[in-house]
């Protein structure tokens, strides 16, 4: 029996993923898995028996993954769970960034009442003409999840679409229609666009990877959107830009004083994945990857351990987080030979500063049970030692 605590709103769809082996938030219950959403966990203490966090989105930076690490905590994310409710909010901003949609319906709400109404709104109207999609060049910084759809459906608008990605995924390639043109440089993929959108995960490499060296490159009059995180674009930078006319509009899903009251802004209150299909379908995702770990320890889509998908070759099996450290598989096996335990199949991989190992026995007793693990956790450089019984 497994317990599971908690945070935000999930939705009842993922909740209903969980079999009669799992129990949800039991007050008096020792946590083994966090579910959560945008519960920020980075001043948390966490409890010994929490062994996977899983956040129903693709965004993690609300949970502190060297501290998991240390506590032996797999953290997880929901990759594509929302993906498509993004792709939808990114091509209607760029329809209203040139179609002038959200000033008009504005305008029309307010215009005062009367007779000549019709008249009125017909002579009016043409200070929000706009210009179309068709033919159009868009440039997208990441295809991912989200960048990848957002590519095929600007190719279906008849966009002309140039993305890039070095890190670029073979799943995510396959889905990728052959018309999106691939390009080796931001500078390359920038080149001539009317919009640019960036859709790429936070980290060290991605913090301010759109500043004013890069607006530099824009087309003038270009429409920049950001739709990942804040902080990837450098909004001092864009103000810069707008002010200048190198950039036209830009439109983010995350607010910022510094951007605020301009016309030329438009921040959308962090809506991209907030549809109930993206909602359940990313507490779907997480419901499974939490049941999927704890049952067998694979790590597929986790954030902090390297990426594990091993069938069972053995009845028992050990799971082992550890640091990255020279000789590590040799305490391990040298533990299991010193047990007369015979190793079915050994998994190691290694992400940073950390790695993950899987071991898998075939004859083993409930008195070797506790004796080996014992003996794994008394190992220096491991974390958390897990037995699970296939």
């Amino acid at each position: 029996m497994y317990n599971i605590k908690t945070y935000n709103a999930i939705a009842q769809a993922g909740l209903a993923e969980f079999t009669d082996d799992y129990r949800i938030n039991q007050d008096a219950a020792a946590p083994d898995a966090y579910m959560i959403r945008s519960v920020d966990l980075h001043d948390q203490e966490f409890p010994a028996s929490l062994k996977v966090i899983a956040r129903c989105g693709a965004g993690f930076n609300n949970i502190p993954l060297d501290r998991a690490l240390e506590d032996g905590i797999a953290v997880f994310n929901t990759p594509g769970g929302n993906a498509n409710a993004v792709k939808e909010l990114v091509l209607a901003i760029m329809i209203d960034a040139k179609r002038n949609l959200i000033n008009a319906a504005n305008w029309s709400a307010s215009a005062a009442p009367g007779a000549d109404i019709t008249l009125r709104t017909e002579k009016q109207k043409t200070q929000f003409s706009g210009t179309e999609l068709l033919g159009k060049k868009l440039a997208i910084l990441g295809l991912g999840h989200v960048g990848s759809l957002v590519a095929n459906a600007a190719i279906d608008l008849g966009m002309d679409v140039t993305g890039y990605d070095p890190y670029l995924s073979v799943d995510s390639a396959w889905h990728l229609s052959p018309a999106v043109k691939r390009a080796a440089t931001i500078k390359e993929t920038v080149a001539g666009a009317d919009f640019i959108t960036v859709h790429v995960p936070k980290n060290e490499e991605t913090t301010g990877l759109i500043g004013a060296k890069e607006m530099a490159m824009f087309k003038p009059g270009a429409v920049l959107l950001n739709y990942s995180r804040l902080g990837i674009v450098d909004n001092a930078a864009v103000l810069a830009a707008l002010e200048n006319g190198q950039v036209a509009h830009y439109s983010t899903d995350f607010s910022d004083e510094q951007i605020l009251g301009n016309d030329q802004v438009t921040i959308t209150p962090h809506i991209g994945g907030s549809t109930k299909e993206a909602t359940a379908n990313c507490a779907r995702i997480a419901a499974r990857e939490i049941m999927d770990y704890l049952a067998t320890g694979n790590t597929a889509n986790s954030v902090n351990l390297p990426n594990v998908k091993a069938p069972f070759a053995g009845p028992h099996r050990f799971t082992i987080i550890h640091r990255n450290v020279p000789n590590m598989l040799g305490q391990i096996t040298t533990v299991m030979a010193d047990n007369q335990l015979n190793i079915e199949n050994l998994v190691n991989r290694s992400r940073d500063k950390y790695a993950y190992t899987i071991v898998d026995i075939s004859d083993l007793d409930a008195a070797d049970i506790k004796k080996v693990t014992a003996e794994l956790e008394a190992i220096d450089a491991v974390s958390r030692v897990r037995y699970i019984k296939h």
